[in-house]
């Protein structure tokens, strides 16, 4: 079922609500998924909800899953309005218990995990886990912080971690072996590594940030809405005269039944 401008425009506004670096992410996900087959997702961590909402507009099935549950209450709120509730759910579960959803075994043909893993001792395990989740040649996409990346500022400090699962970060993000590693050791074929955000989206949503703390969200939000442009026409070229490191790792990663006969070249 085709969507009108609306629910564009709903899923627009819900997507720029927060940060810089949510719409690159969102962007990078939408570009590699975009000319798939139309399939059913599951969205370990899926915040509040905007990458299900994206997803869905664009033809998917998405199940969206947090721990929190008035986030997910919202979420689905947000779905009613965007008028996609029947494309999209939500459901309260921790993903380090994804492994206890035994129905869920071989049921999506797409996992998105943004920005989550690096918040889990135990990665290794939510890897496997949602490589059972995945049917034969299902595909996931990751995003999780580089571990080369140069700190933004406020909120944004490679030493405060946290040594225990308390929401916070429990390591400062991953390299290109370190995602090889976890890959081999948990069955999936890599597809692709990629980079995404860089210079001028990390110093803007600096600045947001700063300006979150002294002027509050709203403002803050209002006052740069204009600016986030910007990133979008010129991050690529800056970032490479400049060679900036991207804020985020990102890897798609197939579950291949058989390598030889994958469907992704």
């Amino acid at each position: 079922m085709p969507y009108g401008i609306i629910p564009k425009l709903l899923f627009f506004k819900t997507l720029v609500h927060g940060d810089p670096l949510v719409v690159d992410r969102w962007l990078w996900l939408r570009n590699r998924s975009k000319h798939l087959p139309k399939g059913r997702v599951l969205d370990v961590g899926c915040g509040g909800g905007a990458f299900c909402f994206g997803l869905a507009l664009n033809g998917f099935s998405c199940l969206g899953l947090s721990w929190d549950e008035p986030r997910m209450q919202r979420a689905q709120s947000r779905a009613k309005g965007i008028g996609v509730t029947d494309r999209v759910e939500f459901v309260v579960q921790d993903a380090r218990h994804l492994d206890q959803r035994n129905s869920w075994t071989a049921a999506f043909d797409y996992v998105v995990c943004t920005e989550n893993i690096e918040h889990i001792l135990d990665d290794r395990k939510l890897m496997s886990d949602m490589w059972k989740v995945l049917k034969d040649d299902g595909i996931l996409f990751l995003t999780t912080p580089n571990r080369d990346y140069i700190p933004i500022g406020v909120g944004d400090s490679k030493a405060a971690l946290s040594v225990v699962e308390d929401g916070g970060h429990v390591r400062v993000g991953y390299d290109e072996a370190d995602v090889r590693r976890i890959c081999d050791t948990t069955g999936f074929r890599i597809v692709e590594i990629s980079y995404c955000s860089g210079f001028l989206s990390q110093k803007l949503t600096g600045l947001y940030r700063i300006m979150i703390s002294c002027c509050g969200t709203k403002v803050a939000w209002a006052i740069l809405l204009p600016l986030r442009l910007v990133p979008l026409l010129f991050d690529g070229v800056v970032s490479a005269i400049l060679k900036w490191p991207g804020y985020s790792i990102c890897l798609v990663a197939q579950k291949a039944a058989n390598a030889a006969e994958s469907k992704i070249p």
